[in-house]
């Protein structure tokens, strides 16, 4: 039995991409984000990864420059993460 490593090579990268785009669009938004609140943009991003703390936790500074950093990590758009942002900022 002869095996063509072309063919096995592309079916892996087949199965890798599906697998991929699965995930991908299971972390789709269900609803519009223009509709969605801070605090359950906050509730629904942040928890994915850790337990969320207090908004008293940290200054408006700090929620800024976490903001920053978190849009890059959690990968969210600029809205996403000024509406967080504002509503922890205002949560004091």
């Amino acid at each position: 039995m002869k095996f063509n490593s072309t063919k096995i090579i592309l079916s892996l990268v087949a199965i890798l991409t599906s697998s991929l785009l699965l995930t991908l669009n299971s972390c789709a938004p269900t609803k519009d984000i223009a509709a969605k609140s801070g605090v359950l943009l906050w509730s629904e991003n942040c928890q994915r990864c850790h337990n969320t703390p207090s908004p008293s936790a940290f200054s408006a500074e700090s929620w800024e420059t976490i903001g920053m950093h978190m849009q890059t990590r959690a990968l969210l758009t600029t809205e996403e993460k000024d509406k967080i942002v504002n509503f922890l900022k205002s949560s004091k």
